[in-house]
């Protein structure tokens, strides 16, 4: 037999840390003590409630709870099933066993079912470990004597006289089911927390938890797999014994890993203290050779003042000469009483030109030395970087790379990398990014932590670039940082649309998608049999089809991705008020009978077309950008087709009236033209031959999780 003081580790809820009092079992197994669900259900809402982000749920409560306010637990359990009392609005319930956001469903805690078999062990292991404290009779008078038994029907302890009074023979209450002195008392049949007048006789094994028949006629467990009670009894109960048994034949097995992990435990403490010293060592050789470069530059700062001291103490000086009566002034006053003149001009010449030195000096005067030390200012903004990545750097791991094709600045940035091998990856990845900007002399990274292999960043500023570089970390060892990428934000807020598919739409030439984010033209029938009718030339027109959505004012961004089989694709924008004329507009660019060559200048013919369209457009086909004619536009045909980016982007400013074609990858301007915004702006495309166009999907959190599957 199992002692039952070392199971103890066991019988602790995970978030009171306590002895489990009546717990509950979770959808993932786990255990929970009942008044800490509630507690744990409150705090999580009322910080889902405060925060509304996504900080607010790291920081919910997977830490020790105190002890809850009874008039709180009091006002949970009044508040029954209502709406917004006992379940969240999340309807999650951080588990502090697993450190899992747990979805309870619609019933949350009133769907959870009591562990009674746990309770059980708790309250033997309580009375094991308070043998010399007795259980007292709930109905003796004062004072209490000492029960002999319980009764599980009336959830009560009695001593032998009570018992025999209020069970008495002949009565109903005579065939009580009793046990030994307990406080911990059990339904004799576990109900459905569902359906709360059912007993459970089932066991869905797709959920792992008991249910009735009504769950499994109409409930949520209609289409699981279930079985009869007694038999997942027996097959439970074979498996564990099973395991059981086999875990105690290996008994010795065991002792000699423990054996070895006590080892373990004495080498890792060998091993730490020894990695400290190292550490230790290192830092004091960074530490001597600072001292020896701090006690350079202060002997030369030294040496640079007094010789500027002595400098400036040397004119000073020489300035005090100047002075009547003294130095200089003085000797030159006594030498004007000398009337020999013989004498007087032997001593005067050389007096006179030092004279002269001291009149030019004061008319220009200029100090000897400067008193600034501008020159001594050590500059450590390098070595305070390279200081601020001192880590354990470790040539088995391998740098991660941030991967362009798969990094993606839409709505957000989504950001991926990965590592060139597979051996020896990081637990957690650092991803830091800055804003470029040439006015800004230092850079301040913005640091955040990853899990995973990508990275959605949100709150970044139009029209701007961003630096991105990530490093790895196992345990305290990191990696060098990947090699900085530089992308683009779009120039304005991406505007969120879908194809219209009831406004002048035609299904018979063109295909949506069920998402209504992509559309495809069909060269079919129809358009074989519009051709037939035709000996010269080809009366294919083009189908068009705008954005369910319209833009009145401000400046708005969208991407969409073109097939590289596209034969010809128009894409811009149109007007509210001229939707119409874009629909029924029976002109025909490739019917002979409004051909564009008649013999006049080409120019002056494309300007002419043009301007007779009722909406502005450029043409995409054959993986080329067509730079539409304009007086700005290169002459030279060859230099109005561009290669046609994996990604095209349209910018509108409603405001300044004006309309832009980007490469949606770099975020580079290929063309830009003036557009009259005088009604309401809806997307337009248009398609003819076999084309597609794609909408590019906006970046969330389940495109981050899709993207990793990938």
């Amino acid at each position: 037999k199992v002692a039952i003081k070392g199971i103890e580790r066991e019988l602790i809820c995970p978030a009171c840390k306590e002895l489990f009092t009546h717990p509950l079992i979770l959808p993932c197994q786990h255990n929970v003590c009942h008044k800490c669900v509630k507690e744990i259900l409150f705090t999580f809402e009322d910080s889902f409630a405060d925060a509304g982000s996504e900080s607010s749920n790291q920081s919910s409560p997977r830490i020790k709870i105190s002890s809850p306010s009874t008039d709180r637990i009091d006002r949970i359990s009044r508040s029954g099933t209502k709406r917004n009392s006992l379940t969240p609005r999340s309807s999650l319930f951080p588990c502090p066993g697993c450190q899992r956001d747990i979805d309870l469903g619609e019933r949350g805690i009133n769907g959870l079912f009591r562990n009674f078999t746990l309770e059980t062990i708790v309250e033997r292991y309580r009375q094991a470990a308070r043998a010399a404290i007795a259980i007292m009779c709930n109905f003796c008078k004062p004072p209490p004597q000492e029960s002999t038994k319980s009764c599980m029907d009336c959830s009560a302890s009695y001593c032998n006289e009570c018992f025999k009074i209020h069970h008495p023979w002949g009565t109903l209450k005579a065939q009580h089911e009793y046990v030994g002195p307990t406080t911990n008392f059990r339904p004799k049949i576990l109900m459905c927390p569902e359906h709360e007048m059912e007993r459970v006789n089932m066991y869905c094994e797709i959920c792992r938890r008991p249910v009735c028949h009504l769950c499994k006629l109409g409930g949520c467990h209609a289409n699981h797999r279930v079985t009869t009670m007694s038999t997942a009894y027996k097959t439970l109960k074979e498996k564990l014994s099973k395991d059981i048994d086999y875990l105690i034949s290996k008994e010795s097995q065991v002792k000699a890993h423990i054996t070895q992990l006590d080892l373990l435990l004495k080498e890792t403490e060998c091993n730490s203290e020894r990695a400290k010293e190292e550490a230790s060592q290192s830092f004091e050789k960074l530490s001597h050779v600072l001292e020896e470069r701090k006690s350079a530059a202060l002997r030369a700062i030294e040496a640079s003042k007094n010789l500027r001291l002595e400098k400036l103490q040397t004119q000073a000086e020489e300035y005090q000469g100047l002075l009547e009566n003294n130095g200089l002034v003085g000797y030159a006053q006594e030498v004007l009483k000398e009337t020999d003149p013989s004498c007087f001009v032997q001593t005067a010449k050389q007096l006179h030109v030092r004279i002269q030195k001291a009149t030019e000096s004061l008319k220009s005067f200029r100090p000897a030395a400067e008193t600034t030390f501008e020159d001594f200012v050590v500059d450590i903004a390098k070595q305070e970087e390279i200081l601020g990545d001192l880590s354990f750097h470790s040539s088995g791991l391998e740098i991660p790379e941030i991967n362009e094709k798969q990094s993606k600045m839409y709505n957000k940035a989504l950001i991926s990398w990965e590592c060139p091998g597979k051996t020896d990856s990081a637990d957690i990845y650092v991803l830091e990014y800055h804003k470029l900007n040439r006015e800004e002399e230092t850079t301040t990274w913005q640091e955040v932590e990853v899990c995973s292999k990508s990275k959605i960043i949100s709150d970044l500023d139009d029209d701007s670039s961003y630096a991105f570089r990530v490093r790895g970390y196992k345990g305290s060892i990191c990696s060098p940082w990947s090699r900085e990428v530089v992308l683009r934000t779009p120039p304005a807020p991406v505007f969120s649309f879908l194809f219209d598919d009831k406004c002048g739409y035609n299904s018979e030439h063109l295909l949506l998608n069920p998402g209504r984010t992509s559309v495809e033209s069909r060269a079919g029938f129809p358009l074989l049999l519009g051709s037939d009718r035709m000996q010269v030339g080809c009366y294919t027109t083009l189908d068009y089809i705008i954005g369910d959505t319209g833009i009145a004012k401000g400046k708005h961004f969208w991407a969409f991705r073109v097939e590289a089989y596209s034969y010809l694709v128009k894409v811009g924008v149109v007007s509210s008020n001229k939707i119409q004329k874009l629909f029924h507009n029976t002109h025909d660019v490739t019917s002979p009978r409004y051909e564009q060559d008649s013999g006049h200048d080409s120019g002056s013919e494309d300007a002419f077309f043009d301007s007779s369209q009722p909406f502005t457009l450029v043409t995409l086909g054959m993986k080329k950008f067509f730079i539409p004619m304009t007086p700005a536009a290169p002459k030279d045909p060859a230099s109005r087709i561009l290669p046609l980016p994996s990604c095209l982007g349209i910018c509108l400013d409603c405001d300044k009236g004006k309309l832009g074609f980007y490469d949606a990858g770099c975020m580079k301007c290929l063309y830009e033209c003036n557009v009259d915004c005088s009604g309401v702006m809806y997307p337009a495309f248009a398609l003819m031959g076999g084309a597609a166009v794609h909408l590019e999907e906006a970046v969330t959190a389940k495109y981050g999780e899709y993207h990793d599957d990938i």
